[in-house]
């Protein structure tokens, strides 16, 4: 499937009905004015110490999957490594400059940090040129970096996570692409599941998608995918989370739902409300070892000026 072929693919159906943008409707944050990191502002001393009493057995698992070059980005995101071996053929002339045989390797990628699993950080997504906290692109964004709301500015994100699992609440192992997930059906499967989130806690959705379609048919793993509709975007948001994610390349579903914004929930929850998105998450290893609520910590790395970055979260329990 062609880049085009894709893009097109990604807004196939539903309407896309009319709304007031940030800019008409945007309000400093509640955080302050002033404020670059959002939700983040939410993880404190106390929260950090209650989350490490989720961890029992001392286990980990990450929930970033591996970056494969081959594998397919939203376009035209790519991703290519090279191995070289700066000033030496192995071993043969390093001798001369370090007293010994040494022989290395470094690498050398070209590369968006927009592909696989990743965290969209609040300079990614805005509405009608305005970002979070009100932020004008004309006066932030540069081609060098960002001025404002960089990904190096993000703390360490640590606390409780929990996972709803949104496949074992439609009884399948994976979600349909395109098939929508709405507030009364999140609110219907954290009943069944006792799964609660509190203020404060990293939101994970399971759907299957990453499991079921990434490597038996990557065109349609990107195309599509399962997610949320808008207003269960709007429901998240507003249990206050520090991030949101999913198994899926996108979080929300694609094609949208009728009458629904394609990546509307990017807008709200970045833009409106600095909650952080974590996309292509390895929710399924977690589930598949009988734990849905663990500690959460993520170190990104810290480029400045950086929009996105590619992630490996550890869960702990």
């Amino acid at each position: 499937m062609t880049k085009i072929k894709i893009m097109a693919a990604l807004f196939l159906a539903g309407s896309v009905l009319a709304s007031p943008g940030l800019a008409q409707e945007c309000e400093p944050s509640k955080y302050g004015a002033d404020d670059e990191i959002g939700a983040a502002n939410l993880i404190t001393p106390e929260r950090v110490v209650a989350a490490s009493k989720l961890i029992k057995k001392g286990e980990t698992h990450p929930l970033g999957i591996v970056v494969d070059p081959k594998m397919p980005a939203f376009p035209p995101r790519t991703t290519s490594v090279q191995v070289v071996t700066p000033g030496q053929v192995q071993g043969q002339e390093t001798a001369k400059t370090f007293g010994w045989p040494i022989s290395y390797n470094d690498d050398l990628a070209q590369l968006w940090f927009g592909t696989g699993p990743q965290i969209d950080g609040l300079g990614h997504l805005g509405e009608n040129n305005v970002y979070y906290n009100c932020n004008k692109a004309a006066d932030f964004v540069d081609i060098t970096g960002l001025k404002k709301l960089g990904i190096h500015n993000i703390p360490p994100l640590v606390g409780r996570a929990v996972i709803i699992d949104m496949a074992k609440h439609n009884n399948v192992e994976a979600m349909e692409g395109g098939q929508a997930i709405t507030t009364q059906d999140l609110k219907a499967a954290m009943e069944a599941q006792n799964v609660t989130v509190n203020e404060g806690d990293i939101v994970l959705i399971h759907t299957g998608w990453t499991d079921a379609k990434l490597t038996s048919s990557p065109n349609e793993w990107v195309s599509k995918e399962p997610g949320l509709d808008n207003g269960a975007a709007d429901y998240i948001a507003s249990l206050n989370p520090v991030a949101v994610g999913a198994d899926t390349w996108g979080l929300e579903v694609v094609p949208p739902a009728p009458g629904d914004k394609v990546f509307f929930g990017h807008a709200q929850l970045l833009g409106k409300h600095g909650i952080y998105i974590l996309e292509t998450m390895d929710t399924g290893g977690v589930l598949r070892k009988g734990v849905n609520e663990f500690m959460f910590v993520l170190g990104q790395a810290r480029i400045k000026g950086a929009v996105q970055m590619i992630i490996n979260p550890i869960a702990m329990w």
